[in-house]
């Protein structure tokens, strides 16, 4: 394990996404399979979990809370702030529907809010403070100065011990590090998968220099890179996928098609389509980790073979260049 960027906090290459267990956009959850896929990773490995309040409306973090229970000095915890559901204080953001809770979520960065939860993420959570806190989308509507200040008092106050963001741009990062002085940016979470490239334009250049790490959302793009997606699957109501343009029958062939080609690599590091696409993204400059989701105990270790992968440079190139040729790729 390394540190992230200038921080003190170290974390696995692979970091359990915990959006799917909150229930919400992915047509529901096991409570139950969920926490021992929680446990499934730690004992495989894999110490690092990320969440946020708005996943299943704080079940998410209520779940890992339950589940971290007495390991809680043995993991490291990432959530978010800024995506409110229950104020409509702040940039309207999107409204979830009736049947996956009927919610308007709005943008709030600003102090008071901050502070709210935080303070209900650590109830939910059971612990007494966030490794890592991170702004999960930017509000339009506050200055990103006064978030940060709020940021660097709460880590003084020893409730966080490392500031992060999360699909922040150039701009936004110049803000935010000028802002927190000569407290350091830990991270930023932003999309990054090899059907989509698009921070290699600027923000991972700007990290690289600047020391920030990125830990990267999306790696096996829902599923796609996993192989697991056929032409014909139709997927249920609530489930996101639906209104992805990548997961139009066509976009779904010609990603089967690219994934069979790599066979070859994957008998090479004996691993699955998933575990390959994960390793790459952490095998780029810049990135330090890539979340990746699990609902059951085989999900959560097949990821965690993820991290023990170590690709050469020759066969991340190949990967890099293979799948950029797809036009259903969003390339750089």
């Amino acid at each position: 394990m390394q540190k992230l960027g200038k921080s003190s906090i170290e974390i696995s290459n692979i970091v359990f996404g915990a959006w799917a267990i909150g229930g919400w956009f992915w047509g529901g959850t096991d409570d139950r399979e969920a926490i021992r896929a929680i446990h499934a990773s730690i004992y495989s490995g894999v110490d690092t979990f990320d969440t946020a309040p708005v996943y299943g409306f704080g079940h998410s973090e209520s779940i890992l809370g339950n589940a971290l229970a007495g390991r809680r000095h043995n993991v490291k915890i990432l959530t978010k702030i800024g995506l409110r559901w229950d104020s409509e204080i702040g940039a309207h953001f999107f409204d979830v529907p009736p049947d996956e809770g009927n919610k308007r979520i709005f943008r709030n960065l600003r102090p008071s809010s901050i502070r709210y939860e935080v303070e209900q993420s650590l109830r939910r959570l059971q612990t007494d403070y966030i490794d890592l806190l991170q702004c999960h989308w930017p509000d339009p509507s506050h200055p990103v100065e006064d978030t940060m200040n709020t940021l660097k008092q709460l880590q003084q106050e020893g409730k966080i011990r490392a500031i992060g963001v999360s699909n922040f741009d150039v701009s936004l990062l110049e803000r935010s590090t000028s802002a927190l002085g000569d407290t350091p940016l830990a991270s930023n979470q932003p999309r990054y998968s090899l059907l989509n490239r698009r921070i290699e334009r600027d923000v991972l250049p700007w990290l690289v220099e600047n020391q920030v790490d990125a830990i990267v959302y999306s790696p096996i793009e829902q599923g796609l890179l996993a192989g697991a997606v056929p032409p014909d699957r139709v997927f249920p109501p609530g489930d996101g996928r639906i209104k992805n343009p990548m997961f139009r029958p066509h976009n779904r062939i010609a990603i089967l098609a690219a994934l069979d080609a790599i066979n070859p690599l994957c008998e090479k590091y004996n691993c699955n389509y998933a575990q390959l696409c994960s390793a790459w993204c952490f095998h780029r400059p810049g990135v330090r980790a890539a979340i990746v989701g699990a609902r059951n105990e085989q999900q959560a270790i097949e990821n965690a073979h993820s991290a023990t992968l170590k690709l050469s440079a020759e066969d991340v190139h190949f990967l890099t260049q293979h799948f950029a040729s797809l036009r259903c790729c969003r390339k750089p």
